[in-house]
């Protein structure tokens, strides 16, 4: 699910996002097409932020 397509507002748990991660790695089997990398790369960013927000909640 690319973030373009979820609803403005709605944010996944980090855990959530760090399955979607080991699955694409999964499905690549350890190395990513371009367009996997660039997948990849938007779900870090998600991730991180993900991470961020429970840390801020938790404070």
């Amino acid at each position: 699910m690319s973030r373009e397509s979820m609803a403005p507002g709605s944010v996944r748990s980090a855990a959530e996002v760090n399955e979607q991660i080991r699955a694409l790695w999964l499905r690549a089997g350890g190395s990513l097409s371009a367009q996997e990398r660039a997948e990849y790369e938007l779900l870090v960013v998600e991730w991180a932020e993900a991470i961020r927000a429970d840390v801020i909640e938790a404070a």
